[in-house]
């Protein structure tokens, strides 16, 4: 594919190539010592049963182009000094051994008879289902907007929900059940990931020093609240933010431990001179669908400011610090110090921020009735109704902001049975929070009658877990997959990698363009050319996408 740019998105607002990662927790109520990775394994292998049932296809993952140890501040880190949790460009082999030595014993037996386990899926749909160490994760496709961001990442919770669905009913392997959160509450931890392309123009530096003070008090409007304080979860209470406390550095290449504020890995997965990828490793998973919103609208508009050199000149002392002590405090009074010497609570640097990216998007006019970029105003009035609310209506806020949300419904178990707040009847209801099963969920069931406001309807959810986002390459990658499944060999946010039949020769497309591949540049050749051969002829000699 051509690396020629598309038309660019609107300067100064919400648009910008993002993304989200979701690691889900998981159990298995009949087998409560089984492997986790076996598990996850087993999850992936009943999605892909479904897939091909329905005659959805999918395909396998190309590790080509995986890079996760090039650091943004310049070097590379040496094979032999990371931790093997870091070494993501290689496919995993799910051995009895490596199940031993990565997690523990497992509850079953791996030998030559047992159906072989399946590590990883690309959908249809543009997103990526596979194993990441010992949960099942999924990524969804690239979009250009917090509403795609959304309803792409809801569609990830429809395909957990449907694997869980398919396991409960299989005798043989029993009930595997999944949880949007990122704690088991013994201490384990595991991410919610964002990704923003940001131009390789801005200096790292710009991007930590904007994002620092934003990330530390961000958590007040998109946290998921957590029972128990410290990492362990063992200090009695409740805090704002699920993953605040297993952050120990400001910056840092590791994601599953010492984990730092700012992620510098420099994996772009597109045009490398052209993009850098921000991937976001701070954030909770939402359930709450305006808190998720939130979570990538106003980083997005944060990630503006700092573009346009217009982040407001803030520093918070000792920032990790200053991220525990917020996220301990549900009352919101807490003060951290910045470094001219201010105390500052967490919303008034989120104001800090709302000001100037209101300001950023009067001046650029992408938030305008009239020529405006059609999201950059609605993120802004939410985040402005969201930071009010958390201020004065709190009861108001609490039908949206997830933390808020999920406090009422423990303050309503403790105030009705008398339970203080280390008691482990609450940390069963954290984590029934987040059960993917709307029967079961806790926050599903207050979706459902209107006590948890919604953003996505689930028609088009269910679309979103069969169709790929028509405006990134993500529609080529989608479209090929699902048109051409016996060819598609592999695939990756990098490349399509075909074999046309009767060819021993693998025909590698790339896609490090993110705005190419869209539907409105592809799917005159998909329709054109029903064989795989025709396509590739006209793909490769066209050069139309």
């Amino acid at each position: 594919m051509s690396s020629d740019p598309s038309p660019g998105l609107a300067a100064g607002g919400t648009q910008r190539v993002m993304g989200s990662e979701t690691e889900f927790g998981i159990h298995a109520p009949t087998s409560p010592g089984a492997n986790a990775t076996y598990l996850s394994s087993q999850v992936i292998a009943a999605y892909a049963r479904l897939t091909r049932s329905a005659s959805r296809a999918e395909t396998g993952w190309d590790y080509t182009d995986e890079t996760p140890l090039r650091d943004a501040r310049g070097w590379s880190v040496a094979r032999s000094q990371a931790h093997p949790d870091q070494l993501t460009d290689a496919e995993p082999v799910l051995t009895a051994e490596a199940v031993a030595l990565a997690h523990g014993p497992a509850e079953i037996e791996l030998d030559g008879d047992q159906e072989p386990a399946l590590m990883n899926l690309v959908l249809g749909n543009g997103a990526r289902l596979y194993v990441d160490h010992a949960h099942p994760e999924y990524s969804s496709p690239e979009v250009t907007n917090p509403r795609d961001a959304l309803l792409w990442d809801v569609a990830g919770d429809a395909v957990a929900l449907a694997t869980v669905r398919a396991l409960a009913g299989d005798e043989a392997r029993g009930p595997i059940n999944l949880y949007k959160n990122n704690t088991d509450g013994k201490g384990a931890s595991y991410g919610s990931h964002e990704n923003y392309l940001v131009p390789r123009s801005v200096p790292f530096s710009d991007l930590v020093r904007g994002l620092t003070p934003f990330f530390v008090s961000r958590q007040l409007v998109c946290g998921s609240g957590r029972v128990g304080l410290g990492q362990d979860g063992k200090g009695p209470g409740y805090q704002i933010s699920q993953r605040a406390d297993y952050f120990e550095a400001e910056v840092g290449l590791e994601t599953t431990m010492r984990r730092p504020i700012i992620n510098t890995r420099d994996e772009p997965h597109a045009v490398a001179d052209k993009y850098r990828r921000l991937h976001v490793i701070i954030g909770d998973a939402n359930v709450s669908h305006v808190a998720n919103y939130l979570k990538f609208g106003t980083t997005a508009l944060v990630l503006s400011l700092i573009e346009a050199g217009r982040a407001p000149q803030v520093e918070v002392h000792e920032p990790v610090s200053a991220m525990h002590r917020l996220s301990h405090d549900t009352s919101l009074g807490e003060k951290v110090r910045l470094l001219d010497g201010r105390q500052v609570t967490g919303l008034e640097l989120q104001w800090m921020y709302f000001e100037a990216a209101a300001k950023l998007a009067a001046d650029s006019g992408v938030a305008s009735a009239d020529g405006g970029d059609g999201h950059t105003a609605e993120v802004l009035g939410r985040w402005e109704r969201a930071l009010t609310d958390l201020g004065g209506d709190r009861d108001a806020a609490a039908g949206y902001v997830e933390w808020l949300a999920k406090l009422r419904v423990l303050e309503g178990y403790r105030s009705r049975d008398g339970l203080v707040w280390g008691d482990a009847r609450l940390g069963l209801v954290d984590i029934q929070w987040s059960d993917v099963r709307p029967e079961r969920g806790i926050a599903l069931r207050l979706a459902a009658r209107g006590s948890l406001e919604t953003m996505v309807d689930p028609g088009s959810v269910a679309a979103a877990v069969t169709e790929p986002p028509p405006d990134t390459r993500a529609w080529f990658r989608g479209t090929s997959i699902k048109r051409f499944p016996g060819s598609v060999v592999s695939a990756s946010w990098d490349s399509v990698v075909f074999a046309a039949p009767g060819s021993y020769r693998l025909q590698r497309v790339p896609t490090r363009e993110p705005l190419r591949g869209t539907k409105a540049l592809t799917q005159g050749l998909f329709d054109e050319h029903a064989r795989i051969e025709d396509f590739l002829a006209a793909l490769l000699g066209e050069r139309r996408t």
